[in-house]
């Protein structure tokens, strides 16, 4: 339709687009595309921009967009008029542009729209502008008409659901037409009764509801047992479950329910239900079979009672043996070694226990280098000579050979650290002594340099062949267990010497806010 008709007013309404909708000219100026639901499928809707009254080639490329689409799309065409005359065409010029794009309509469901019906309704509209429009619906095949307003949403959807219908029975038809229907339709057979005679067969009654009817006998009572009373049932009425009790009436599987606990205690035995050509049959045991035998042949009639007297013999046994252990009372041991020895049993279980509970702490294990040092001058260790010596006369142990064997190897340790002092100081002399006669101020630091690092080489060469480099010479497994070690030890240490850990959270500010805002003066920033 022309511009301003309500093309794209009504792609808002019935699909989830939203296109720009103003009151001037070409507001949309491209294709538009949105989607909406209709009887489980999903449709695709076109808008298209506003096309006016001349020739094709004096159309823009704005309106040869709206060509090319009706051109080439197998669709339902939506044609709009608008018959107040808003738009600012008269109902004479959309009537004239209908005709002259009318050959892009050639099979194509068609319909056309006369909308805002609510500025100017239909049945007060002109009886000459009535014929122009009715005109045009006659002189177009498969062309139909309907009114409608997008201000009150008036037919809105009766031109939706037309204009999908329309399209669908095409589709539907041009399938079944086709080639590809031929092959479906040759698979399928539809078979028709016919008449074998022509009998008129009624309904069938049984004779028992013939007689119950002829009798006037009301609906049979059920049982109420296990329902709760309710305002219908009649004490009074002798129709209780007394009238029940009819020997010849099956009972029903919920009063033998009732009759036998209730639910959850009653199961009912389907083997009342089983086929079998003597019904005798029914309630026997039914074999387990293993590797092809059945298991009840090798199964002894008197287990139970042997496996009883087995039992009491053993409660015999454990009887005589346990009087036996009561009168076996003969020990070497007097009243107070024998509460000594409970004594230390009991200790033992609580010191192992005690070691249980530890072991769940996540605490690092101390190395034994560290383990006995001071932690404070005012707190001897316990390494000192004094706590060795109190700490084992309580368990009445002589420490004099072991605190005489503690210092000689400290007086070998001073002897090594005084005899690397007086290296150190030999090497100083050395450098002291070395003839710089005639050489330069760099080429006598090059010289003294090279002697030093000759040194430090010959001195760490020396510490390399001296200490144990394979994990098995200082009793470890293999190279993982001495990084755990080592890691062991490191943590460690962390507890005397104060070192941060994985759990000292601590962020540096690598930009301090009152070095690095404001305006910058003459000189240095590194201080206020």
């Amino acid at each position: 339709g022309l511009p301003n008709v309500g093309k794209s007013s009504f792609m808002n309404k019935i699909t989830r687009a939203n296109v720009d909708v103003q009151p001037y000219a070409f507001t949309t100026k491209s294709l538009f595309v949105g989607h909406c639901d209709y009887r489980y499928l999903r449709w695709q809707v076109i808008d298209t921009p506003g096309i006016l009254d001349h020739a094709l080639e004096e159309r823009n490329t704005i309106e040869m967009q709206a060509i090319t689409a009706l051109a080439h799309l197998t669709c339902s065409v939506l044609y709009f008029i608008d018959i107040s005359e808003h738009c600012g065409y008269t109902i004479e010029q959309q009537c004239s542009l209908f005709r002259s794009i009318k050959p892009l309509f050639a099979n194509k469901e068609l319909i056309v729209v006369v909308n805002k019906i609510d500025a100017q309704p239909w049945e007060t509209l002109d009886a000459e502008k009535k014929n122009m429009v009715e005109g045009l619906v006659k002189e177009s095949p498969n062309c139909s008409f309907m009114t409608m307003s997008n201000h009150s949403e008036t037919g809105v959807s009766e031109v939706k659901a037309l204009a999908c219908d329309r399209l669908l029975a095409t589709r539907v038809e041009s399938r079944i037409s086709g080639k590809k229907v031929e092959g479906v339709m040759n698979r399928l057979q539809v078979f028709y009764p016919d008449a074998r005679d022509s009998l008129d067969r009624d309904s069938f009654i049984p004779e028992s509801v013939q007689k119950e009817r002829e009798a006037g006998g009301s609906k049979k009572k059920q049982s109420r047992i296990g329902y709760a009373a309710t305002k219908h049932d009649d004490p009074e009425d002798g129709s209780g479950d007394a009238d029940m009790e009819d020997g010849n009436r099956k009972k029903t599987a919920r009063e033998l329910m009732w009759e036998n606990g209730g639910p959850g205690v009653w199961a009912p035995d389907y083997r009342e239900q089983y086929d079998l050509k003597d019904p005798e049959w029914r309630f026997d045991a039914i074999p387990e079979i293993m590797d092809g035998k059945n298991i009840m042949d090798y199964i002894d009639p008197d287990i139970e009672a042997k496996l009883a007297a087995l039992e009491k013999e053993e409660d015999q046994l454990e009887a005589e043996a346990q009087a036996a252990a009561m009168g076996d009372d003969d020990s070497d041991l007097d009243e107070e070694e024998a509460a000594a020895i409970t004594a230390i049993r009991e200790r033992k279980a609580q010191f192992r226990m005690m070691s249980h509970v530890h072991a769940t702490q996540n605490k690092p294990i101390m190395p034994r280098s560290v383990r006995g040092r001071a932690k404070d001058k005012h707190q001897p260790g316990a390494r000192e000579a004094e706590e060795i010596r109190k700490k084992m006369d309580v368990y009445g142990v002589d420490t004099s050979q072991m605190l005489e064997r503690g210092r000689k190897r400290e007086r070998s340790v001073d002897r090594r650290r005084s005899r690397s002092r007086a290296v150190s100081d030999e090497s100083d002399t050395d450098m002291n002594e070395m003839d710089t006669d005639g050489m330069s101020k760099g080429a006598i630091k090059k010289q003294k340099k090279e002697k030093k690092q000759e040194k430090k080489r010959a001195t760490s060469l020396a510490r390399s062949h001296s200490r144990p480099r394979e994990p098995s010479q200082v009793g470890l497994k293999d190279e993982v267990a001495e990084n755990i070690a080592k890691k062991l030890d490191k943590q460690g240490r962390k507890l005397w010497q104060g070192a941060s850990g994985e759990g000292d959270k601590r962020k540096s500010v690598h930009l301090v806010k009152w070095m690095n805002t404001g305006k910058k003066r003459m000189g240095t920033h590194n201080k206020r």
